[in-house]
């Protein structure tokens, strides 16, 4: 077994974990601490850490393992306990999760045995009192952020119907290559699923699969070879702003199917999409208050963001 391990003195007390796994004397790399944490390789004081541990504090005294070789790593992307999901928001009728990036929102028909935000929950769930969650809306497993469950089936109408009525406000970071030059623009666009191919498509009017996508968008800051944006969705078509980003000719950082006519030049450097679910702002079906809900950037995309500043 390939393990290292390291105590936390006195002058690494309050770092980050991942800061302090970054150090020149252990992975050197704040990308190869991110990768370790995605691929559940790192232990604190005997506790399997994940990505969302990154910007924790350490204390001195700390025990701090790094397992290389942990069997089944390799292929990990994301959590694969119940233990370890970000629970944004909580109640008898809803559930909010910080998904991160890798895990699926809800098991594939393709892949029934692959873990998923919806399966952990329930594993949870069941323990406590609670039943299985019941899906409202889904992002892409490459995606990070908030996903919204119900928890009983009246909540579940309710969201459902909430959705449909475009009500809920769904907000999006993303990073794109290029400069984008229109501060705020709307995107509209008709696109087509093509279920072959699992996915959309640019549509012509008398397709019969048209439907419209509608977002409205606005660049927060501009980087070195990239902006950094924030989009709002109007309708919620899957796959919906990594395709309209490409077709403007600005494809989402780390996109790898929707790149539009010409590849990026110069590319940018990341193992996934560049697109977090940061704010999701809806009616709860219960009781009827607002809930505002939001959740920060994860750490490999703020330290995308760090990079090309």
């Amino acid at each position: 077994m390939d393990t290292t391990d390291w105590r936390v003195s006195g002058p690494d007390a309050g770092t980050r974990l991942d800061k302090f796994l970054a150090g020149a004397d252990r992975l050197a790399s704040r990308s190869r601490a991110a990768d370790a944490l995605r691929k559940g390789k790192v232990f604190l004081n005997e506790a399997e850490m994940g990505l969302h541990d990154a910007a924790r504090p350490l204390v001195e005294g700390d025990a701090v393992r790094l397992w290389m070789d942990r069997p089944g790593s390799a292929a990990r992307r994301g959590p694969h306990r119940a233990g370890v999901l970000d629970i944004v928001y909580e109640d008898a009728a809803i559930i909010a999760v910080n998904k991160p990036a890798g895990l699926l929102s809800v098991p594939l028909k393709r892949r029934e045995e692959a873990p998923s935000v919806f399966s952990l929950l329930g594993e949870s769930s069941s323990g406590r009192g609670f039943r299985r969650p019941l899906i409202v809306h889904r992002i892409d497993r490459d995606t990070s952020g908030l996903v919204l469950f119900a928890r009983t089936h009246a909540a579940q109408l309710d969201l459902k119907e909430q959705f449909l009525r475009r009500q809920p406000e769904r907000v999006y970071w993303a990073m794109v290559h290029g400069h984008v030059r229109q501060t705020r623009a709307e995107w509209r666009d008709l696109l087509a699923w093509d279920r072959t191919e699992l996915r959309q498509e640019e549509a012509e009017e008398d397709d019969l699969r048209a439907t419209e996508a509608i977002s409205d968008v606005q660049v927060l800051e501009h980087l070195r070879d990239a902006s950094l944006v924030e989009v709002r969705l109007v309708t919620g078509k899957r796959n919906q702003i990594r395709i309209q980003a490409a077709l403007r000719g600005h494809p989402l950082v780390g996109e790898r199917q929707y790149l539009g006519p010409r590849p990026p030049s110069p590319a940018i450097a990341f193992d996934r999409q560049a697109l977090h679910a940061r704010r999701l702002n809806l009616t709860h079906p219960i009781s009827g208050e607002f809930l505002h809900l939001e959740c920060p950037l994860p750490p490999d995309m703020a330290q995308l963001l760090a990079r090309l500043r």
